[in-house]
C-alpha cells in the first residue's frame, strides 16, 4: 500500500467487518457532518462477506477503501493500515458511529488545543438518543473490580465510590481527564501513534485502546474528552452473538490485569474477575428458573472461565 501525499490534516479510519448497512451510515454522516476540516476517510474491510465492500465502492468512490482478505481484527487492521497514513492527525471510528454536526471538526480543534492530552474523545449517544457513557473510562483497579464482582456497581452506578470505572453519574457534559478514551472515538497524532508503538496485536477485539491510554499515561500524556464532539454509537455491532462479545471483553479484561498490574495484584484481579463471572451466573440463574437467554449465557461464560481468564 503506498502512503498518499499529506494534502488533508486528518485521516479518518473505519475499519469493517460485515456490518454493511452501518458503515454505509458511519461514511454517509462522516461525510456530511464533519465540520470545517481537511480530511481524508479509509475504511478497511476486513474480510467481509456481505457485500460490504462493493457498496461502499458502489456509493463511495472517494473514500480509499482497502479489501483485506481475511478478518485481522480491529488492533491488527489499524496497525497494517497506520504506515500508510501521511497526515498530522488520525481519527479512528467506529463503524457502527453516526456522526453529529461539526463533531469531527470540534474534536480536532480542541486536540490542538490540548497536547497534553495525547489522545482525545468526546461525547456518545445511543440510537434512541440517551447518553451512551461508554465514551470514557476509569481504568481497572482491586477496588473497582470488587465492586463489580459484589454487584455494588450495579447497584449503585450513579455513586463514584462504587462505580469508578463508569466515573459514577458524570453526564459526559464538560472536559475532563480520563484514564480511557474509547476506540470508537478516538483522536490522536499520528507521531503519537509511533512513539506509543502502535496497538498490540493480540488484542484482537476489545481492550486495545484500554492497553494503549495507560501506555500513553506512562509517556506522561493524560487523555481528554470534551462534550463538543458529538456521535451516535450503537455498540457491539462486530459481535455475532451477546455471548461472543461478553467472552472477548473478559478476555481483553484478563489480558489488562496481566499487562498493567503489579505482580502481586494479578492474581488478586483474576479471582475477582472469576468471582464476577460466577456471581453473574448465580444471579441470572435465580432470575430465570427456566434457563432463560440470560442464564444461558452466563452459564457458558462461567464454564469456559478457563479460556478468557488466561488472557490473549
Amino acid at each position: 500500500m503506498d502512503v498518499p501525499p499529506a494534502r488533508s490534516e486528518l485521516t479518518v479510519i473505519i475499519v469493517n467487518w460485515n456490518t454493511r448497512q452501518l458503515t454505509l451510515k458511519a461514511v454517509e454522516t462522516l461525510l456530511k457532518n464533519a465540520g470545517d476540516v481537511r480530511m481524508d476517510v479509509v475504511v478497511w474491510d476486513n474480510g467481509s462477506t456481505d457485500g460490504s465492500a462493493e457498496a461502499l465502492a458502489a456509493r463511495f468512490p472517494e473514500i480509499r477503501l482497502i479489501r483485506h482478505p481475511e478478518n485481522v481484527g480491529f488492533a491488527q487492521a489499524h496497525n497494517l493500515l497506520m504506515p500508510t497514513i501521511a497526515t498530522e492527525w488520525v481519527l479512528l471510528l467506529n463503524s457502527d458511529t453516526e456522526t453529529y454536526p461539526d463533531a469531527i471538526a470540534n474534536l480536532l480543534e480542541f486536540s490542538k488545543r490540548n497536547p497534553q492530552a495525547g489522545i482525545t474523545g468526546g461525547r456518545t449517544y445511543f440510537p434512541d438518543g440517551s447518553l451512551n457513557p461508554t465514551s470514557c473510562w476509569n481504568k481497572m483497579t482491586i477496588w473497582s473490580l470488587f465492586c463489580s464482582a459484589t454487584g455494588l456497581t450495579r447497584a449503585f452506578k450513579s455513586s463514584t465510590l462504587f462505580n469508578p470505572e463508569g466515573l459514577g453519574s458524570w453526564q459526559r457534559d464538560s472536559v475532563r481527564q480520563v484514564d480511557i478514551v474509547t476506540g470508537c472515538l478516538f483522536m490522536l497524532k499520528r507521531s503519537t501513534w509511533d512513539e506509543l508503538g502502535g496497538f498490540l496485536p493480540k488484542y484482537f477485539m476489545y481492550g486495545e485502546e484500554f492497553d494503549m491510554c495507560l501506555r500513553a499515561a506512562k509517556h506522561g500524556y493524560r487523555p481528554m474528552i470534551t462534550p463538543d464532539a458529538r456521535v451516535m454509537h450503537m455498540g457491539g455491532a462486530s459481535a455475532r452473538l451477546p455471548e461472543d462479545r461478553l467472552f472477548q471483553q473478559s478476555r481483553s479484561r484478563a489480558s489488562f490485569i496481566r499487562d498493567h498490574w503489579s505482580p502481586l495484584a494479578i492474581p488478586v484481579g483474576i479471582s475477582l474477575m472469576r468471582l464476577w463471572a460466577f456471581v453473574r451466573m448465580a444471579a441470572a440463574r435465580l432470575r430465570s428458573s427456566d434457563e432463560g437467554e440470560e442464564a444461558r449465557i452466563w452459564t457458558n461464560i462461567w464454564r469456559r472461565r478457563g479460556e478468557w481468564l488466561k488472557g490473549y
